[in-house]
């Protein structure tokens, strides 16, 4: 007599940890697009303050090199979008997860902690992008500005590669600050930095005192790579930008990683 025998999954199968990666990005990006409150206003102030400054009082306006003011504000706003979706998405998320228990939760699951932490880059790379198409549509569509397709891909790309020290800022801030006043303190980093940058007046328009602040952040540095790659007029070198973006992201992951174990510790 034969048996018929039923083949079942091994209890001991490793899942596979690019699926676990790909899975957490996928509901990541889609839990934030779908939160109406963090997805309406991250692509919203940027393209708010772009239409107002950028489309409505300085359409016409030229920069040096006669580029139009709209094509020059397209790269400052592009970097402004950049850094709001990684500081509310990762440093008041994190911080909300933190306080509600829900990163203990996925520490105690079998998913690696790392998965958690690329989900909330990619989900703030993938707000860069859309923030970075809507407001190339709108400077083209309203503004006369005309963009090249390498212009194009160059400021997506600066703009991807931007999202990784805003995410380890956002980071560094979700496990420093607590929980309760992650959003004000958000809003203290995000605005100032802004606006101490050059990202939303040209530098040139500033008094002295606040040009020779402006190279301390790293929305300067990824600024002034926007502008370069647009044609318009830039400060600094290449490499001076790229040097200051990597030491910024080196200080923040490294002051990430002492404020998780700590807290893991306090945990």
């Amino acid at each position: 007599m034969s048996t018929a025998a039923l083949l079942l999954p091994s209890a001991n199968r490793r899942p596979n940890a690019v699926g676990i990666f790909l899975t957490e990005i996928r509901f990541e990006v889609l839990r934030s697009l779908r939160t109406r409150v963090y997805s309406l206003s991250a692509i919203g102030f940027p393209v708010m303050f772009y239409c107002l400054f950028g489309l409505l009082m300085n359409r016409d306006v030229t920069v040096g090199n006669g580029v139009l003011l709209a094509k020059y504000l397209l790269g400052g706003y592009s970097v402004f979008g950049s850094l709001g979706a990684a500081i509310f998405g990762i440093g008041v998320g994190v911080a909300l997860d933190r306080s509600a228990g829900w990163l203990e939760l996925k520490r105690a699951s079998p998913m690696p902690t790392l998965a958690y932490v690329s989900s909330k880059c990619a989900m703030a790379v993938v707000f860069s992008l859309i923030i970075v198409c809507v407001l190339t549509a709108l400077g083209i569509a309203f503004g006369h500005v005309h963009l090249t397709f390498h212009e194009f891909i160059s400021i997506a790309g600066l703009a991807v590669a931007g999202s990784i020290p805003f995410s380890c800022l956002g980071l560094a801030m979700a496990f420093l600050i607590p929980p309760n006043a992650a959003g004000g303190v958000a809003n203290l980093v995000y605005l100032p930095m802004s606006f101490l940058s050059g990202l939303w007046v040209p530098l040139r328009f500033l008094p002295k005192f606040l040009q020779n602040i402006a190279p301390a952040f790293p929305t300067y540095h990824l600024a002034q790579l926007m502008y370069a790659s647009l044609g318009a007029p830039s400060w600094g070198t290449v490499l001076t930008h790229v040097i200051g973006l990597l030491s910024f992201t080196a200080l923040m992951a490294g002051i990430t990683y002492v404020a998780f174990r700590r807290a893991e510790q306090n945990s």
